[in-house]
């Protein structure tokens, strides 16, 4: 008689203390989820973190960046509006900072100068102006000079567009790493309980969450970057433009 009592008594002590041991494992909190996840999630959300650095240095950079050639271009193009010539214009840009504006011009102006030589000055003496093959000459220096500043201002963004579609991609693999394990998991303990089979798929979406924080802000300032790019850019071919036609319009073409 005394055995068969202890029997159900010993079974259910014995089912207490397992659930006392896995309300103790059962992570509470994202963090101990974090905490307790396996090795190749863990990497994941190590490799993801390193991303999320560096795309808000980026961010930052380019923030900063882009602020600052705004503002030089704006005293450029103030001082174009106020010369009247392409020689005080000259005189005027070349008292203001180094900006990608600033080069284009003065790309312009020196292979201008190369080829007549002394023709920007208010009082040079009439000269033949540029033929076709020289005025197109002028035409691809400008380009070549635009493209080699839209390069220098586009460093970074793609790394940015890296860390926006890696990103998510490391995530999932991270989730379905978890999940697998999460499965393994029930096929060891044979429990299909959802108390056990519940943090093992939390922890798996855990890395999903974190890929998609990472690329949000980095997809967002890619295409907020680049869209500032071809502002400039754009100014910049506007610009070269208006150079060749005041060129023309002085004569000197």
């Amino acid at each position: 008689m005394w055995t068969l009592l202890h029997t159900p008594i010993a079974a259910a002590q014995s089912v207490s203390a397992d659930l006392a041991i896995l309300q103790m494992r059962t992570p509470t909190t994202t963090w101990d989820m974090v905490m307790g996840a396996t090795f190749p999630t863990k990497f994941v959300l190590l490799v993801l973190l390193a991303f999320s650095l560096l795309s808000w240095w980026l961010i930052f950079w380019k923030w900063k960046h882009f602020r600052r050639v705004r503002f030089q271009g704006d005293l450029f193009l103030d001082e174009m509006e106020k010369a009247q010539t392409l020689d005080e214009a000259y005189k005027a840009v070349l008292a203001l900072p180094e900006s990608p504006y600033r080069r284009v011009f003065r790309q312009g102006v020196n292979f201008f100068s190369e080829l007549r030589p002394g023709a920007l000055r208010d009082d040079a003496p009439d000269q033949k102006g540029l033929s076709l093959t020289q005025l197109e000459a002028l035409r691809l220096v400008l380009e070549k000079e635009e493209a080699e500043e839209r390069d220098e201002m586009a460093h970074g963004l793609n790394w940015l567009a890296i860390i926006g579609s890696i990103s998510p991609l490391l995530g999932l693999m991270g989730t379905v790493i978890g999940i697998m394990n999460a499965f393994l998991g029930i096929t060891a303990t044979g429990s299909t309980n959802i108390g056990a089979v519940a943090p093992g798929v939390a922890e798996a979406l855990v890395t999903t969450v974190v890929g998609l924080a990472v690329a949000i802000p980095a997809v967002i300032a890619y295409n907020h970057y680049v869209g500032r790019l071809n502002l400039v850019t754009g100014e910049m071919e506007g610009f070269s433009s208006e150079f060749i036609g005041t060129l023309a319009r002085e004569g000197k073409v």
